[in-house]
C-alpha cells in the first residue's frame, strides 16, 4: 500500500470515473486502474463496483475512503512540518474567497500579500459558502473566507474584521429623513435583497427577523450583485443594506443615501476559514495577518452586533 495508491483511490471516488480521475492525477488511465487493482489485490477487497455507471464505492470502499483522506492529510503535514521548522511560506495554495466579500476585499490585500510572499502560488477561487465548505472537507482549497459563524465540527474559523451593515436609503424612502436608522426600522417587505445562496441575504434576513414577524414570501425583488441593488434602489423600489466596504467606492451622489445605524450596528463576521488538521497554517496565518491589518485601518466600526448567516427558518 502506498500513499499514491490511495491518492488515485480518492480520485476515483470524487470523480467516479476512472478517465478522469486519471487526467486530474495527471497519470494514464491504465497507470491509475492497475494501482487501484493492485491495492484492491493486496485488501482483497473492492473499493469499487464498476458495474454501475458512474462508478459507486462500495461500503467497505467508503470506509477505505475515510480513511485513505486521514491518511493523506497526514503525509501531507510531513512537509508542513519541515516548511514550518524552517520558517518557509511558500508553495501553492488555494483560497476560496464568497463573492460578497471577493470584490472588496482581494484589491485591498492581494498586492501587499503578494509582495511580502512571493514564494507563495496562491491560487483564489470565487465560491459560495457551501462549495468552499465542500472542497476544504475534499482538499481542493487549503483555506476559504467566509461569514461565520458556520458551526461546522471539522472548519476552524479565525475572524478577519467585523463588517457593519448600511443602509442604502434614495430619498423618496419613508426612512430618509432620519440621520441614522436602527434594526427596528426594517421591513423586509422594502428592503431589496441578494437572491438565494447569498449568505449575505441570510443575514439581512435574520436581521429583519429580530424586530420583524413578517413572511419573506411575499418580496419577489431579488438580484445577484449589490450594484444592481443600488440602482433599483435609485429606481424607488425600495431600500438596501450593503457591507461597509462596498459603501467605499460608492460616488459621492449615492453616497448621500447612506445611512448608518445607531450602535451597535449590525455587523457580518468574516473569517479565514480551514480544516482543523491545519494542513499550511503558516500561509493561512500569513494571509490572515496582511488582511486583517489592512482592513484594521479601513474599519473603524467596534460597537457592533454579529448577525448569523446561518439559516434559521
Amino acid at each position: 500500500m502506498t500513499i499514491t495508491q490511495l491518492q488515485y483511490v480518492l480520485a476515483v471516488a470524487e470523480y467516479q470515473n476512472f478517465t478522469l480521475a486519471a487526467e486530474k492525477s495527471f497519470v494514464t488511465q491504465p497507470t491509475l486502474s492497475m494501482q487501484v487493482q493492485k491495492l484492491e489485490d493486496e485488501l482483497d477487497v473492492l473499493i469499487f463496483d464498476r458495474g454501475k455507471k458512474p462508478i459507486s464505492v462500495t461500503e467497505v470502499g467508503k470506509k477505505i475512503v475515510e480513511q485513505a483522506k486521514n491518511i493523506v492529510n497526514e503525509a501531507n503535514r510531513i512537509k508542513d512540518i519541515v516548511d514550518q521548522e524552517k520558517g518557509f511560506i511558500g508553495g501553492e495554495f488555494t483560497l476560496g474567497i464568497i463573492p460578497t466579500v471577493m470584490p472588496t476585499l482581494l484589491p485591498m490585500f492581494l498586492n501587499t500579500f503578494i509582495k511580502k510572499y512571493p514564494k507563495v502560488n496562491l491560487i483564489i477561487k470565487e465560491l459560495n459558502t457551501d462549495d468552499i465548505i465542500r472542497h476544504i472537507q475534499d482538499g481542493h482549497l487549503d483555506a476559504g473566507i467566509a461569514v461565520t459563524p458556520l458551526e461546522i465540527e471539522y472548519i476552524k474559523e479565525r475572524p478577519l474584521y467585523y463588517e457593519p451593515f448600511v443602509g442604502y436609503v434614495p430619498k423618496s424612502h419613508r426612512l430618509n429623513a432620519k440621520d441614522k436608522i436602527d434594526t427596528s426600522d426594517l421591513d423586509i417587505n422594502d428592503v431589496l435583497l441578494l437572491q438565494d445562496g447569498h449568505c449575505f441575504r441570510d443575514g439581512v434576513i435574520n436581521l429583519c427577523k429580530i424586530t420583524k414577524s413578517a413572511e419573506t414570501d411575499a418580496f419577489q425583488l431579488q438580484s445577484g450583485s449589490f450594484e444592481t441593488l443600488v440602482n433599483l434602489a435609485n429606481e424607488g423600489m425600495g431600500m438596501t443594506l450593503l457591507p461597509f466596504l462596498n459603501t467605499l467606492s460608492l460616488d459621492d451622489k449615492k453616497k448621500d443615501h447612506l445611512k448608518y445605524f445607531n450602535t451597535p450596528s449590525p455587523a457580518r463576521e468574516v473569517s479565514i476559514i480551514y480544516h482543523k488538521s491545519e494542513l499550511k497554517i503558516q500561509i493561512t496565518d500569513a494571509i490572515r495577518e496582511v488582511i486583517s491589518s489592512i482592513v484594521r485601518g479601513a474599519i473603524a466600526f467596534q460597537d457592533v452586533k454579529i448577525i448569523s448567516p446561518l439559516n434559521k427558518k
